[in-house]
């Protein structure tokens, strides 16, 4: 009977042991695959101001979807526009993907003012660029054109509190 108790004494250290060795192991393995990829991820070295973004991809890109849709009334009519081909939804569709990742732009390296207000209103930018790009994959003017408003108030709510003026 003393034998048999000291045979399970054993096997459970064993089994436990076991266990352990798998779990640090893992452990081991885990550590070794975060290396790795903290060796693969690419250098980023952000060139741009936060001046050249604006002018470069903002303003363009927000002009070019504000303008995308329009209702415009004058003595001989109303004209609807809003894009009809394929290809104009694209470029639309580009200019909304280019404020989106503008919104990523301004929150890397130094260009972050702060990271409070200022990491909100660039998540704004994108929050409202994604909404932008949703309504152009469903083709939907509506939903482009309301879309304008959460990117124009991300932009508005921005300006009124960091904006330069130039000297």
């Amino acid at each position: 009977m003393r034998l048999v108790h000291w045979l399970f004494l054993i096997s459970a250290a064993l089994f436990v042991s076991g266990i352990g060795f798998l779990v640090l192991s893992a452990r081991t393995a885990q550590q070794g695959s975060d290396v790795q990829s903290a060796v693969d991820a690419p250098v980023l070295r952000p060139v741009a101001t936060v001046k050249q973004i604006m002018q470069g991809i903002v303003v363009p890109a927000a002009t070019a979807v504000f303008g995308s849709v329009a209702t415009i009334v004058t003595a001989s009519g109303r004209e609807d526009r809003a894009p009809k081909t394929d290809e104009d939804w694209q470029a639309v569709g580009n200019s909304a993907a280019a404020l989106v990742e503008a919104g990523n732009l301004l929150m890397m390296g130094n260009r972050a003012v702060d990271r409070g207000d200022w990491l909100k209103m660039s998540q704004a930018l994108i929050d409202g660029g994604l909404l932008a790009l949703k309504a152009i994959d469903a083709k939907d003017p509506d939903a482009l054109s309301n879309a304008g408003e959460p990117i124009n108030l991300s932009c508005d709510n921005c300006h009124q509190k960091y904006q330069r003026t130039e000297q």
